[in-house]
């Protein structure tokens, strides 16, 4: 699975070898690999999710009350 709604950005979703049955995520700039999951997701649905929260958390304009 993978989506062009972040463009530069995409996020690839895909299952992992091990453990059977949980997936994982990548999120891409211009096919260069950013960040991935380090944690097994339950479905592709919660994989895809948390892929979407870490583009909106990483890539939003910073906060100026943050500091």
């Amino acid at each position: 699975m993978s989506d062009n709604e972040f463009y530069p950005f995409s996020i690839e979703v895909a299952p992992l070898n091990s453990p059977k049955g949980k997936f994982g995520w990548a999120i891409r700039k211009h096919g260069k690999l950013l960040e991935r999951s380090d944690r097994p997701h339950d479905s592709e649905e919660r994989a895809y999710a948390s892929a979407t929260a870490a583009v909106e958390r990483a890539f939003r304009p910073a906060d100026p009350r943050r500091r």
